[in-house]
């Protein structure tokens, strides 16, 4: 079989496979290859801010006149809430049984992580001072102190406001969507150089751990994979099934966008595949207009349990023991920042890297630990993403009487949901 070393899965296969032979063969050398993966981390963290806010503007104010959809709507927000808070409260309740980063010994690759300690401690106020260090000073202030929260109101109310504005706000809409697109294509351009920054990161986490630390990188990834297919399998499988519908064929049914997915590990690359045929499953055309679209920014349920394992890993390889409402502190501020990602190729990285920045209990340079293996739970993330929302859809559509029970697919046969 001929391998397409164009691809970038494959080079950053490569990029670990030699990042673990310079870490075991040059354990010295490796240990000193963490700032090529300091670097990629801090270009993601570059552009995070506009990233969240324009992704947020974009999903409220995509929604149009709130009160002409507002019930569609609000159910949708409603339903997608409930079902990724689920998958987040999943992905923290299986990462405390599996323990997937304990035994990685990163204190000794870091020394001292007090300063991680000291930090949190100084961000630690009383209530009334996190509501006030929520408002930013000035609009630009938020962006220009990389601060997430005050970023997200902003999102929040400038996304109200101009889904208020109807009609006169579509240009601006129009012109956040091309900004978007600008952004992400920077991102696009910060993920090629991902196999660089996996090689500096393996080569660094085997010179510096020991070759023993794949075991808890393999660990990690295998309880991602199991945990995103039990939530489709008896989440999504239940939802599916108390609204009429199998989860079993409904995936099969979609299986050509599932397959693009992993080929792409972008849920976004099969959006517009995706409505097409969620049309020809029964939906109707407005539901699956605002809905999916909507749940690419408001759904991510991959990504939630993505954020939630990974967090927990970062905080059990550094000895950070998390306190059960350290851990509920965690989960509240996962519930706004998973909103901010999109179903794009390293939205999950982006997504954790800022959800650290607010909770500085666990420290951002632990990702370096896991970039190694992002590329691969990428594809669960994108895959659970994409199958969350077209069932998100279905129940919507289902709900609000706009599902047609027998239905036209691309190749003419009928079926039924």
């Amino acid at each position: 079989m001929k391998i397409n070393f164009k691809s970038l899965t494959t080079q950053v296969i490569l990029g670990i496979l030699l990042g673990i032979s310079v870490g075991l063969v040059f354990p010295e050398i490796g240990s000193q290859l963490k700032v090529i993966a300091d670097i990629f981390i801090k270009l993601v963290k570059m552009v995070i801010a506009p990233i969240i806010f324009l992704t947020i503007v974009i999903g409220i104010a995509g929604m149009g006149d709130l009160k002409k959809v507002g019930k569609i709507g609000g159910k949708a927000l409603l339903y997608f809430e409930i079902v990724s808070t689920i998958a987040l409260a999943i992905g923290i309740i299986v990462g405390n049984v599996i323990k997937a980063g304990k035994g990685i010994d990163a204190e000794a690759g870091k020394g001292d992580i007090s300063q991680y300690t000291e930090k949190a401690a100084e961000t630690s106020h009383g209530f009334m001072d996190f509501i006030l260090s929520i408002i930013p000073d000035s609009f630009i202030g938020a962006f220009a102190k990389g601060e997430l929260l005050p970023v997200l109101l902003l999102a929040i109310l400038f996304g109200i406001s101009l889904a208020h504005l109807g009609n006169k706000g579509k240009p601006v809409i129009e012109f956040f969507e091309k900004c978007a697109d600008v952004f992400f294509g920077i991102v696009n351009i910060i993920m090629k150089v991902s196999p660089f920054a996996a090689f500096g990161a393996m080569a660094y986490t085997i010179g510096e751990f020991g070759i023993e630390s794949l075991l808890y990188l393999g660990k990690l990834m295998g309880s991602v994979y199991l945990t995103m297919a039990l939530f489709i399998v008896f989440i999504l499988g239940g939802i599916a099934k108390m609204f009429g519908f199998s989860i079993f064929k409904f995936i099969a049914y979609i299986k050509e966008e599932i397959l693009l997915v992993v080929g792409t590990s972008s849920s976004e690359a099969a959006l517009p595949k995706m409505m097409e045929k969620l049309e020809n499953y029964g939906c109707s055309k407005p539901v699956v207009g605002l809905v999916l679209p909507t749940g690419y920014s408001f759904n991510l349920d991959g990504t939630s349990i993505y954020l939630s394992m990974a967090a927990l890993f970062i905080a059990q390889a550094y000895g950070v023991d998390l306190s059960i409402w350290q851990q509920i502190t965690l989960l509240a501020i996962l519930m706004f920042t998973s909103k901010g990602a999109a179903g794009v190729t390293g939205s999950g990285f982006v997504t954790l890297a800022a959800t650290l920045a607010v909770f500085p209990s666990i420290p951002v340079e632990g990702m370096a630990l896991i970039l190694g293996v992002d590329r691969f739970m990428s594809e669960a993330r994108a895959i659970t993403n994409l199958i969350g929302n077209g069932v998100a859809t279905v129940v919507i559509s289902k709900t609000e009487g706009e599902f047609k029970p027998v239905h036209q697919v691309p190749d003419k046969k009928q079926i039924t949901a």
